[in-house]
């Protein structure tokens, strides 16, 4: 039997990489699929190959850094699907640089859609799931928010910060069913990372002890197992999937 069957996922930067790869999984398990990105073209690319699944598939576009637009759209949704089941946060940006030139905007745009965007998709949605008493919050979060990372000051305190979110949610949601949990994926093979140096691939596959960089499935197949009924008595981890790097 699939392991989502009926349910409604909504999942955030579904256009791309991990998020795509997860709506999918999910699809594939059975769950009809919220598809949110930041433009239309991108969330209806996916939710068509969702549909070519056999699944229903929505397409939404909004800025999840808005909080206004953020609610508007979770009362859409709600209206025209009815409920959702499960909420995943994935939607992420990067503006690396040194602290010292960092500007004050690349740091708002990294907090804002990286931190404040899953504080108002949860925010938004929270009411409904609570009053339905069970559900399942699903962040991705990183590991440069366990360990930090030279350049990327602003991306690992978005990330840190989704850590500490996701515990806090925890413990505020459990007594109504809901479980809220966090996925913090290593170095995985996306648009992100392909723009990497070689030689920055050669040392970074040395911290890692699988020495191979991960597959955006990996993390799909991840989030498929805490939004399953067979996690459902975790709540409040940071399940990391890095190949190992960190211990």
């Amino acid at each position: 039997m699939s392991q989502l069957a009926n349910q409604i996922a909504v999942v955030t930067g579904a256009g791309r990489g991990i998020g795509r790869a997860i709506a999918l999984k999910f699809a594939t398990e059975g769950a009809d699929v919220v598809c949110i990105s930041r433009t239309e073209e991108n969330s209806e690319k996916v939710a068509a190959e969702i549909r070519g699944l056999g699944r229903n598939a929505w397409a939404v576009a909004v800025d999840i850094a808005d909080s206004v637009a953020v609610a508007s759209a979770a009362q859409k949704i709600l209206s025209d699907v009815g409920r959702i089941d499960i909420l995943v946060n994935n939607a992420g940006v990067t503006r690396d640089g040194l602290l010292m030139r960092m500007s004050d905007e690349d740091w708002d745009i990294v907090l804002n859609t990286n931190l404040r965007g899953a504080f108002a998709m949860t925010k938004a949605f929270s009411r409904f799931f609570l009053k339905q008493r069970s559900g399942r919050i699903i962040n991705i979060a990183s590991v440069i928010g366990l360990i930090g990372n030279a350049g990327q000051a602003n991306y690992a305190a978005s990330k840190a910060g989704l850590i500490g979110f996701t515990k806090s949610v925890a413990r505020e949601f459990g007594s109504r069913g809901v479980t809220v949990n966090a996925i913090a994926p290593g170095f995985i093979e996306t648009d992100m990372t392909a723009s990497l140096k070689a030689e920055l691939k050669v040392e970074l596959l040395k911290q890692i002890p699988l020495n191979s960089f991960g597959q955006v499935d990996d993390i799909a197949h991840a989030a498929l197992f805490l939004a399953s009924s067979g996690a459902r008595y975790i709540t409040g981890q940071i399940l990391t999937v890095d190949g190992g790097m960190v211990m």
